[in-house]
């Protein structure tokens, strides 16, 4: 009953007045741009995440943290996880070195409960075990900027939203820019975008090469295991007229990764030739139009993901094989009917797929419809929402949310938000040989309640968030030894039910200084409590499984007067945790440091280097897997 009270208040608070409204031009989320809509200035964030439209971050709710170019050029290197630890309530895993297995956790959710979307493409894996993604295959030469809402939001975005949303966009300079590094275990990771845009048109296109010989995955290991990826990306757009705008844009990436197995007669995580070749490709091609009080997107997107896994010991066929594909067409808006009164609005159909060489092909389908009203007058924004789905397999959810952000002084703002979240059962929950077609989604609610002053853009700023979140109906794999009959019929090796009820509680923590172009300073703390309340379960009142309760990214740059000189830092703090549900398996806590330095040769030429892991920490983010101990980098941008 008190997230409905909540919502009701949320709706009747009168908000922000009218802005100006002019013609549109492109945004990073599908042309989700109301160009001149939101006047912006430098200080100004702008997130597609809270609405699906183009708004400015303190009007809303919501925890949301925006990473620009620039701060992933600061970090430097390809290894995306380096620049999400930025962001609170982020804690992250990875089998082995760069281009292995992934998982990014948001506020104690399950990896696979982040939503994650490129270029306005939903990018998950439906042939995947629990239809998550994989970071493993997505590095930073062709990112732009990262919107990170941290918190349940199926309003607005539909299945998977539980534990938040991640929106990537990649880049869309104009001219020519390229850099290149060469460091630690002979990796070389190279870049290069251009562009080209006029009245009538923008295209533009990106590319990045990485290969590094690695590390042994197997932490026990000795041999090294390699990645190699080419990931290239375009966009366009065309200005049909002042009102309506054309675009396409679309992605591509191929890499093949040495990896580790559990060989005989031990079963247990070695060295093997072991190896595994990913393809990733996503489109999406559409229109926009903008008449001032109405703005409209309307698209077509996909995305597949294929693997092979191939082991030489077994001959030269791949032993496992997996195709994941969706199709979805989507329709988005913005009304301005009056005033302060905003509208937003959507509907999309979404068609997955998943085929194995163990399991034969199998689809589902999934539609949507959402409406939100908000309205912003004077210190007050405030935002109701509700949404409705329906699935092909297990029928329909409903999902409601609301926030409120008031600025109780001058750039003091109480944010507050309650969202529900759900995520279907995956093609693999549903229909493998360890598939149970009467699963239904799993579904939560989360609460946030924070204070904020200023933004990340501003000279100094500081915000405190506390948050909880209940999820239930969690999917879980059940073993069926030993058990006859019910789910486990024809289901001897075990089989997927909804059997999970968990919490994660605790409250995030940012301040920033930049008190002069020459320096600046900023920390993010997370205290991420979680739970498994699955009453009678064995693992009742257990932390969850790879959830570190602490987090700390602590960073700082100073500008010499030495000729430009930058240098800088970064420290990142974790505390201990558990490999396993079970809490058999301790992960010890760890820090690891990064120093860096740049030096700019002119306008166009800067020379940069850091050295990773500068005390050679021993630490795992995932039991048995092994980590990267010190390394140098050096390399050199370009922009023309």
């Amino acid at each position: 009953m008190r997230k409905y009270l909540l919502l009701l208040s949320c709706g009747v608070v009168w908000s922000v007045p009218v802005v100006a409204q002019d013609v549109a031009a492109e945004d990073e989320f599908g042309e989700l741009d109301l160009c001149c809509a939101i006047p912006t200035t430098p200080e100004t964030q702008i997130t597609v995440t809270a609405t699906g439209g183009r708004s400015e971050v303190e009007d809303t709710g919501q925890a949301i943290t925006i990473i620009s170019r620039d701060e992933i050029e600061d970090v430097q290197g390809a290894d995306l996880t380096r620049v999400l630890e930025r962001a609170p309530g982020v804690a992250i895993s990875r089998n082995g070195g760069i281009g292995g297995v992934t998982s990014v956790r948001v506020r104690g959710a399950e990896a696979e409960q982040l939503l994650v979307i490129v270029d306005g493409v939903r990018v998950a894996d439906p042939a995947s075990p629990s239809g998550g993604f994989d970071f493993g295959n997505l590095q930073t030469g062709n990112l732009d900027k990262i919107d990170l809402l941290r918190g349940s939001n199926s309003t607005i975005w539909g299945s998977d939203a539980i534990g938040g949303v991640l929106v990537a966009t990649t880049r869309d300079e104009t001219g020519f820019q390229a850099s290149a590094e060469y460091g630690a275990r002979d990796t070389i990771f190279g870049t290069a975008t251009g562009g080209i845009e006029t009245d009538a048109f923008y295209a533009g296109v990106s590319g990045s090469y990485l290969t590094t010989d690695g590390f042994s995955s197997a932490a026990s290991g000795a041999e090294a295991d390699g990645f190699e990826q080419w990931d290239i990306a375009g966009r366009t757009s065309v200005y049909v007229s002042d009102r309506i705008t054309l675009f396409a844009r679309g992605r591509y990436a191929e890499g093949d990764l040495d990896i580790d197995g559990f060989p005989a007669p031990a079963f247990a995580l070695a060295d093997t030739d072991e190896f595994q070749k990913t393809q990733q490709y996503s489109a999406a091609a559409g229109a926009s139009f903008d008449s001032g009080p109405l703005y409209l997107t309307a698209a077509y997107s996909f995305a597949d993901t294929e693997r092979q896994n191939f082991n030489p010991a077994f001959g030269t066929a791949p032993g496992f094989t997996s195709d994941g594909h969706s199709d979805r067409i989507e329709l988005r808006g913005e009304w301005r009917p009056i005033g302060p009164l905003i509208v937003n609005f959507g509907g999309e159909n979404e068609w997955t797929s998943l085929e194995t060489n163990f399991t034969a092909r199998q689809e589902t389908r999934i539609a949507g419809a959402y409406a939100q009203l908000g309205i912003e007058l004077g210190r007050v924004s405030a935002h109701l929402g509700a949404r409705h789905d329906d699935h092909k397999d297990f029928g329909g959810a409903t999902s409601f949310g609301a926030d409120i952000s008031y600025e109780v002084a001058e750039d003091i703002r109480l944010r507050a938000s309650v969202g529900e979240g759900f995520k279907a059962p995956s093609l693999f929950q549903l229909f493998s040989d360890f598939g149970n077609e009467l699963l239904e989604p799993e579904q939560s609610t989360s609460f946030d309640l924070g204070i904020a002053w200023h933004n990340r853009n501003d000279p100094f700023y500081a915000g405190a968030t506390a948050f909880q979140r209940d999820s239930e109906n969690q999917i879980e794999f059940v073993s069926c030894f030993g058990v006859v009959g019910g789910i486990c019929t024809n289901r001897p090796f075990g089989t997927y039910d909804n059997v999970g009820k968990v919490r994660a509680q605790g409250f995030e923590v940012e301040l920033g200084a930049n008190p002069s172009d020459t320096f600046g300073i900023a920390a993010v703390y997370a205290y991420v409590d979680t739970e498994n309340r699955t009453a009678g379960a064995a693992n009742e009142g257990n932390v969850l499984a790879r959830r570190p309760k602490h987090a700390l990214t602590f960073t700082a740059d100073w500008e010499t007067p030495l000729a430009g000189l930058k240098v800088g830092g970064d420290i990142r703090m974790v505390g201990d945790s558990f490999d396993d549900a079970g809490n058999f398996t301790r992960l010890d806590g760890y820090h690891v440091v990064t120093l860096r330095a740049s030096v700019p040769f002119g306008e166009t030429v800067e020379l940069f280097g850091r050295v990773e892991n500068v005390f050679d920490e021993d630490y795992q983010t995932a039991a048995g897997f092994g980590t990267p101990g010190r390394g140098a980098f050096v390399g050199a941008r370009a922009k023309f």
